[in-house]
């Protein structure tokens, strides 16, 4: 079931007077021993799980008004009646307990909350400074290493855009320290004039930290400085007749002109601030948040929140600023579309935990307002496009219930695939897909651990015994959305009967599934769909279900191929090539120094690796194979 489907239940279904009133007594025999002051309560059901965590100035009088069952709403009437565990924790201040309500929610994601989904973190460019040769990299995670970050950006993609300008512009290496050590000649990059090639001393120490310096300044909203320092340097090289100089510094000065011009605002008094601006339609709401620092826009990107549709816009917009910064540091300027409820409280808890002021802001006229406005415009065609995609996603899932028979459209369908090499470092992967498409933070990953080498049988059912077995000791009663209305086996009739062998012996009956076979020669568009009892269903070639199926098997995969990767690239700090039959520490050397990293090394193709000194053809395609067939 999708947050949104069962956010619609809570609200239109009631619950029975009598399960009201079993929870209310719940809540009612707590009153007394209540804190009168701040503090934050988490309602619990029976199995223990969160249903609700919310923070109060006087906890007692907060938590009573839930046993008025007149003034409840039907979501929080339910609420009330799921609950079996009432827990409390007293704070000092209500902005401490803010703070630990956003906490928890994020931690807990309790259903009856507004949840921010997607909450990844977000890549930084780091300009390193643990090396005389610092280097500019893409960072995501804790902040902990030596340097200088500069961020965040909305994205990978903006992050990799911004650093291929500045190497262009700033020609500052990108290699590890493991391969800046290891060279005795300059690399592609000093041939193609994105290096200055430090690592063999065509650059002098301070000269090579002049640009770093230049590319800090770039990046702090010193641009205008920089541009004029290479114009200057252009002109004296013009000017000396050195036409090469010139001509690089030029190309240098495009690369920075190519960077604002995506990035350039120049708002007067907008320094470093996030806009945050909500649209709704439909009962659902999109967030869309755009990243400014040093005046420069870093990129922007689109949430989707869930949350009770009775719910305003004042108190979506304040769980959303509250839940976005939990993680990350907030900037000094916060500008809304919609001033959000407890304003003052929000911005002193955000400010604590900034240790600065960080204010939030509505603009009402002139260039912010027009910047919130943009946002606004942005968050309605994003909320626009995920409507129409998700009306073509429920018909094919439709589609999907009428071809297979399936008591219903499925809301929640779970896919699995295997990947190893000649059954090493093998893995299971699931994946999950509903009606608002692939849903990631639901994947799961298996390391196998019993299944013998090379037996897809055996490694498929060690997979769905863990995933299933799991399944029933945590939710029994299939109440809580995590059981599959729909399995999908990558295999062909001999994995369907080894997936319902293990169901039969867990007693997880009644899960429909479906085997899809590869077609002839493993050609996409010949798939043969198999059913439990011997069913089968064929689709047309060109039948939007199939492809859509396509689609979820190929998910599956891609999936399985990246973990299965990551898994052997893991152990005792080796590199991958050692996997490779025939690649020793000399050919090893080789290729990473023609390269500069095993990630270039698996991009290269077959005449590129026969380019490197001792990679034979026969070599060069073993290679190949280890990178694009794994599987």
């Amino acid at each position: 079931m999708s947050d949104l489907e069962a956010r619609d239940l809570l609200e239109n279904d009631a619950p029975p007077e009598s399960g009201f009133a079993q929870g209310a007594a719940v809540i009612e025999a707590q009153l007394k021993i209540l804190p009168s002051g701040p503090g934050v309560y988490r309602m619990l059901d029976r199995s223990g799980n969160a249903l609700y965590v919310g923070k109060a100035r006087s906890v007692r009088k907060r938590v009573a008004s839930y046993i008025q069952l007149p003034r409840l709403s039907t979501r929080i009437r339910r609420m009330v009646a799921e609950t079996a565990q009432l827990e409390v924790v007293q704070t000092h201040t209500e902005v401490e307990a803010l703070l630990l309500e956003l906490h928890l929610i994020k931690k807990l994601k309790p259903r009856y909350n507004v949840l921010l989904r997607d909450d990844k973190s977000f890549p930084y460019i780091l300009a390193t400074g643990d090396h005389d040769f610092p280097r500019l990299v893409k960072y995501r995670g804790a902040r902990n290493k030596a340097g200088d970050y500069f961020g965040p950006f909305a994205s990978a993609g903006a992050v990799g855009r911004t650093l291929t300008a500045l190497q262009r512009a700033f020609l500052l290496r990108n290699c590890s320290d493991a391969v800046f050590s290891q060279r005795t000649r300059p690399c592609l990059q000093y041939q193609i004039k994105r290096c200055t090639a430090p690592c063999v001393g065509r650059v002098t120490k301070e000269g090579y930290a002049d640009s770093v310096r230049q590319a800090r300044d770039f990046l702090t909203g010193k641009s205008r400085q920089v541009q004029e320092e290479l114009a200057a340097t252009m002109q004296r090289a013009s000017e000396a007749l050195d036409f090469e100089t010139a001509a690089r510094t030029r190309d240098r000065l495009r690369a920075l002109a190519q960077i604002q011009s995506h990035q350039d605002i120049n708002i007067e008094g907008l320094d470093d601030a996030d806009v945050v601006a909500l649209a709704q339609d439909a009962g659902q709401t999109c967030v869309q948040v755009f990243f400014f620092r040093s005046g420069s826009n870093f990129g922007n990107r689109a949430y989707f929140p869930s949350h009770d549709k009775a719910l305003g816009t004042d108190e979506i917009m304040a769980a959303f600023v509250g839940q976005f910064y939990t993680g990350r540091p907030p900037p000094k300027l916060i500008l809304v579309s919609h001033e959000p409820a407890e304003k003052s409280l929000l911005e002193e808890a955000l400010s604590l935990k900034a240790e600065r002021r960080v204010e939030i802001a509505t603009p009402q006229r002139g260039s912010k307002a027009n910047l919130v406005e943009h946002a606004s415009l942005n968050a309605r065609e994003a909320l626009a496009r995920k409507l129409a995609e998700g009306s073509s996603q429920r018909k094919l899932l439709d589609g999907l219930g009428t071809a297979f028979k399936l008591p219903a459209a499925p809301k929640r369908i779970e896919v699995y695939d295997n990947s190893h090499i000649m059954g090493t470092a093998a893995i299971g992967a699931m994946i999950v897909a509903g009606p608002e498409g692939f849903q990631k933070n639901a994947y799961r990953k298996f390391n196998i651990k019993e299944a013998k080498p090379g037996d897809d049988f055996a490694m498929m059912r060690e997979v769905l015994t863990r995933r299933f077995a799991r399944a029933i000791k945590e939710d029994p009663e299939r109440t809580q959305g995590a059981w599959p209305d729909l399995v999908l086996i990558d295999g062909g009739k001999g994995q369907l009967s080894a997936v319902q062998g293990v169901m039969t012996e867990l007693g997880a009956t009644g899960v429909p599934m479906v085997a899809i076979a590869k077609g002839e020669d493993r050609d996409a568009g010949r798939e043969r769909f198999f059913l439990p009892e011997g069913g089968e269903v064929t689709l047309g070639h060109d039948d939007p279900l199939r492809y859509f199926l396509q689609r979820l098997r190929d998910e599956a995969h891609r999936f399985a191929i990246e973990t299965h990767r990551a898994k052997r690239a893991k152990p005792l700090g080796g590199s991958e090539l050692d996997e490779i039959s025939g690649i020793g520490a000399k050919r090893r050397k080789a290729l990473l120094l023609h390269f500069g990293s095993v990630r270039e090394i698996a991009r290269a193709g077959l005449a590129d690796l026969q380019k490197v000194e001792g990679i034979s053809e026969a070599v060069a395609q073993r290679i190949y194979s280890h990178f694009h067939e794994a599987g």
